[in-house]
């Protein structure tokens, strides 16, 4: 396991690499500098992206949990940025109910670049787990044109 940081507009993002994949992104900021290509190429898809030049990671990641917990992520993963999906929506296509959509949700273990962001409720914007709470999904929302759907 090796870490890599960077400061994005949402705070400083500690990216974990396993086995030649992300497999989580954390918020605050470690000491530890790896070395190691997949973080690398990580850390440079994460300024893109906030610099508005990237839509779509392609660093390869590897999210760890439950098969559903899995599947949610790979939901999740397939909302296009600047869109919006609801825990409804997801959940029908899963066969689960929107609660447990929106508890794996929120124990998605690489944020950001698996964008729970893009995930409503049935009425609009609902919380976020990572740091700065709604607060952090609105921007990430607002960076990527979807701040419409937030009305």
């Amino acid at each position: 396991m090796s870490q890599a940081s960077v400061e994005t507009p949402v705070g400083w993002l500690t990216l974990t690499e396993e086995a030649g994949a992300i497999t989580a992104v954390r918020w605050g900021k470690t000491a530890e500098a790896a070395e190691i290509p997949v973080l690398r190429q990580a850390v440079v898809e994460v300024e893109a992206y906030f610099a508005g030049e990237l839509t779509d990671f392609t660093v390869p990641l590897a999210p760890k949990g439950s098969d559903f917990q899995i599947a949610v992520c790979n939901a999740i993963s397939a909302i296009p940025f600047g869109y919006t999906r609801t825990y409804g929506e997801i959940a029908v296509d899963l066969g689960e109910t929107a609660q447990a959509v929106g508890q794996a949700c929120g124990g998605n273990p690489i944020p950001i670049l698996i964008p729970c962001h893009r995930v409503m409720g049935a009425k609009g914007l609902t919380g976020f787990s990572g740091a700065g709470g709604v607060e952090t999904k609105v921007a990430l929302l607002k960076h990527e044109g979807a701040a419409s759907l937030l009305i």
